[in-house]
């Protein structure tokens, strides 16, 4: 077979995830700015002049939103319309807090223009010189016909610049939603198309495709005009790594928690699998595509502690990043980080090394603690618990947030850990909210790189329909959207699809909100009606109910499954002894090589699980099992 190279990159850290038809290989390697000179960097350790297959998750897309770094874009809409964009929604970011309020509109009110004839809308374009341009015509999910023409108009006028249609980005109703996502497309264009074209001409790659948001692979030719799925695009591909590890395991419940060097990401994964969501927010923008329910905190590694105006203890959102990094780096970081305190108390040997070319100083720890401490009026040792305390706090609140604020009881799931520093928190996470399990899988610390091998090609199609759902038309109109997306799968992907499935977007006559449920020919009515019972505890029978949208999702082979990643028995365990801060006081504790530990090794806590991509911590009382397929398991 013709080998797979992952890619994730992330704020802190770029991973890579290697694989030849016979073991899957880890590393990782400081994020670099460009981030594509790390990834040339990744690629390049493990493959040179061989064909491989590239796969990729990227920050770049995300980055630019959140940064506020994208183009200049012009929003053509219908006349009357143009304020649409800023005016959005009743709905409130925070009810009773009146110190918020919503983010600045990505195109400002001179650059939007409202259309009601092609000539004139063209002559308001002239002399605006925008970076990128975006349509969005009131009715254009209903009949795309104008729209179309004038994109076409538009794009004769101004054929180097990139132009984002809402009929190809968004094309369901709801024009504030349609036009919001449009618009986010066309501001992240110019930057993440280019970013993908580079870096594909760089690799020289067999072929090349970039995770998205919905946690599916997509070709960077057809990526470069749909960058608004990319938004996503690293975290989700952990989350398709975690429900393949549930599956293989035979799991009922998982949460997902990892933790890098800049964030933490949660999700909560059930029985039916990944639930994917319509709409994301990030930054207070909307943007609906289909998307992982992920949830993320500033809370990572690199998580920079702090004393606010009060003389409080604080800890992120702002992060040390890959540059300078935490103080025990050595690249001439002076705030003291969540790796600075899980390194002085022991909790990462000295000796180990996450990366080529990086070797942690606890000395420099010690001092970034010892000068927070004075702010604080407490020593070295209380301060990097006091840090622990506050960032666990964090990630206690972000799976409470994924479990708990959703109805569902977090003591009835497992907390799958991964991430470069995800094995360092997790067994005192689950202590606290009382979960069955911690799970850290074999390459844990690029666990979202071995994702991107595990996801598989994916295509999504989607029409507004506003059908009766007895009406006989819907059987026509769901095996025409069901051969459209097979069609267009094979337009993208150059293959036919694996499976293509249909759902519908279902809701009672006048219902503002919609039920997503797969599509059965003559089972849509009591299936909606049985899944609002169980969502809202009652149902309405003698009303109508309406078909909104069908969508249509085909998917092709993942590239591997969770059984193909490979574990090497070892059969001669290796330990060294290490002091570690333990309940208040220091103490030596095994530290064992995790690739040396046969299938079914146990161990007691406290202890320390290290390989080259990150630690595992066991407190004391927890017990540490390896299991079959090297999963550390913690009860």
């Amino acid at each position: 077979m013709v080998a797979v190279v992952g890619v994730d990159v992330g704020g802190t850290f770029t991973d890579v995830v290697f694989y030849d038809g016979t073991l899957v290989r880890s590393w990782k390697t400081p994020t670099t700015s460009p981030q594509s000179a790390g990834v040339i960097e990744a690629v390049q350790r493990f493959v040179s002049n061989e064909d491989f297959h590239f796969l990729h998750g990227t920050t770049v897309a995300t980055n630019a939103l959140l940064e506020g770094k994208g183009a200049r874009v012009v929003f053509v809409t219908s006349a009357g319309f143009e304020d649409l964009i800023e005016i959005g929604r009743q709905a409130r970011p925070s009810l009773y807090d009146l110190s918020i309020d919503r983010p600045v509109p990505l195109v400002p009110r001179t650059d939007r223009i409202g259309h009601s004839d092609i000539d004139q809308t063209l002559d308001a374009l002239r002399g605006l010189d925008p970076d990128a341009l975006a349509v969005g015509l009131l009715d254009s999910f209903r009949d795309p016909t104008e729209e179309r023409a004038l994109s076409e108009a538009m794009r004769n006028a101004h054929p180097d610049v990139p132009l984002s249609i809402s009929s190809h980005v968004s094309p369901g109703f709801r024009e504030y939603e349609r036009f919001a996502t449009t618009v986010i497309d066309a501001y992240l264009a110019p930057r993440v198309a280019g970013y993908l074209h580079d870096l594909n001409d760089q690799i020289s790659a067999e072929s090349a495709s970039v995770m998205t948001s919905s946690g599916g692979l997509l070709p960077f030719d057809a990526a470069e005009s749909a960058v608004g799925t990319l938004t996503l695009s690293g975290p989700a591909a952990g989350v398709v790594a975690s429900d393949g590890l549930r599956q293989a395991h035979g799991i009922d419940s998982v949460i997902t928690f990892d933790m890098g060097g800049t964030s933490t990401d949660v999700s909560r994964i059930g029985a039916e699998g990944v639930v994917l969501a319509s709409t994301q927010v990030i930054a207070g923008r909307v943007n609906r595509v289909p998307s992982m329910p992920i949830h993320t905190v500033g809370a990572g590694g690199g998580s920079i502690a702090w004393v606010d105006s009060g003389g409080a203890l604080r800890v992120g959102p702002g992060s040390a990043g890959a540059q300078p990094g935490p103080a025990a780096y050595g690249f001439g970081g002076k705030d003291a980080t969540v790796t600075d305190a899980n390194l002085y108390l022991g909790y990462i040997p000295q000796e180990t090394s996450f990366s080529t070319g990086l070797n942690l100083r606890r000395t420099l720890a010690h001092d970034a603690l010892a000068a927070l401490g004075d702010e604080l009026g407490l020593s070295a040792e209380e301060t990097a618990v006091g840090i622990l305390r506050v960032v666990d706090s964090h990630m206690d609140s972000a799976i409470r947030k994924v479990s708990i604020e959703e109805g569902f009881d977090p003591r009835d799931a497992s907390l799958v850990a991964f991430g470069g520093a995800g094995g360092l928190h997790a067994a005192r996470l689950r202590r606290g909210l009382g979960m069955r399990s911690v799970l850290v899988p074999p390459h844990a610390g690029a666990f979202a790189a071995l994702g991107l091998l595990m996801s598989r090609p994916r295509v999504e199609q989607l029409r507004t329909v506003f059908v009766d759902s007895e009406s006989s038309d819907l059987v026509d109109l769901a095996g025409a959207i069901g051969h459209e997306t097979a069609q267009r799968f094979i337009d993208i992907h150059s293959e036919r699809p694996a499976d293509v499935e249909l759902l519908v977007d279902v809701r009672y006559e006048a219902q503002s909100h919609e039920l997503s449920i797969p599509y059965r020919d003559k089972g849509v009515r009591s299936d909606f009606v049985a899944e609002h019972r169980t969502r809202f505890g009652f149902d309405l029978k003698d009303s109508a109910v309406e078909v909104v949208n069908i969508r249509g999702v085909a998917y092709g082979a993942a590239p591997i499954a969770w059984g193909d990643i490979g574990f090497e028995p070892a059969s001669a365990p290796e330990r060294i002894q290490r002091p570690m801060w333990v309940r208040e006081d220091e103490t030596l504790v095994d530290v064992w090589r995790r690739t040396s530990l046969p299938a079914g090794f146990e161990i007691d806590g406290p202890a320390l699980m290290v390989d080259g991509t990150a630690s595992v911590l066991a407190e004391s009382d927890d017990q540490i099992r390896v299991l079959d397929d090297g999963l550390l398991e913690i009860t």
